[in-house]
């Protein structure tokens, strides 16, 4: 399969079933001399259900990317929605309690709380939207990510792999319309990442969650049903049923800027 230089799929041609949609988006951020623009124009539609990986050089504005889209960054421009709902326009306090019921994240570092268990954190998300967990889902997730007889030991007593379990439990529980991932292997050895990975994509799978992982890895990405590329802040490609024959030659062309 070749590689195309073009953008992704328009989202004005995909209709209004979308679980992540991103409309001209522009991030600029002050700081020196000139502001910087991370993201440049960015548009994007990602279907229910669906597992995307996004890479691209360093500085590219990956994270910036999954930052805007996930609600934790605000665009200088432009519109996100996730589902129907337009995020970019809402007030702070609004977009936290939209986050926690509609959107979950993975992070690289875990951001386990130390004092709590592990089934205290994978219920934080619910809790702090002043409802009681549901119990057979928690069991159904921690059985799924493989932590089952875990639930009462402290993030201090797990590996790295099990506790980026916890993350991806913590980030599902609460049935999220989309979850992010940055670089949610990228602390653990190789045959660790491909297990906590292979735990992501089959739980949001089984739970029908859509999935926006960014990685440096091409094995991590080829993972993915689609991976998209970003230079300069722009989407420059993307690839469908990637390999990682061809996302490490993709990887090496923006990199020279060839």
């Amino acid at each position: 399969m070749t590689t195309q230089t073009l953008p992704p799929t328009n989202p004005a041609d995909v209709g209004t079933q979308t679980a992540v949609r991103l409309l001209d988006v522009t991030k600029s951020y002050d700081g020196g001399p000139a502001p910087v623009t991370a993201l440049r124009s960015v548009s994007l539609a990602l279907s229910p259900g669906s597992f995307t990986a996004v890479m691209g050089p360093s500085g590219s504005g990956k994270s910036t990317l999954l930052n805007t889209a996930a609600g934790l960054d605000t665009p200088s421009s432009g519109r996100v929605l996730i589902g129907d709902v337009d995020i970019s326009t809402m007030s702070a306090d609004r977009l936290t309690r939209f986050r926690r019921e509609h959107i979950g994240f993975v992070f690289q570092a875990y951001n386990l709380i130390n004092h709590l268990t592990v089934a205290e954190n994978i219920q934080l998300p619910v809790r702090l939207s002043g409802r009681e967990p549901d119990l057979a889902r928690q069991a159904e997730l921690v059985e799924s990510v493989g932590l089952t007889g875990m639930e009462d030991r402290l993030p201090g007593e797990l590996s790295g792999g099990q506790a980026q379990r916890v993350a991806i439990a913590r980030a599902l529980i609460t049935a999220p319309t989309v979850v992010f991932a940055d670089e949610p292997t990228g602390a653990l050895d190789s045959r660790t990442g491909a297990q906590v990975l292979d735990v992501l994509r089959e739980t949001a799978r089984r739970q029908g969650q859509t999935v926006v992982l960014v990685t440096h890895d091409p094995q991590v990405a080829s993972a993915a049903e689609r991976v998209l590329f970003l230079a300069d802040g722009r989407l420059v490609d993307q690839l469908d049923a990637p390999t990682v024959e061809q996302i490490t030659g993709r990887m090496v062309a923006l990199s020279t800027g060839r």
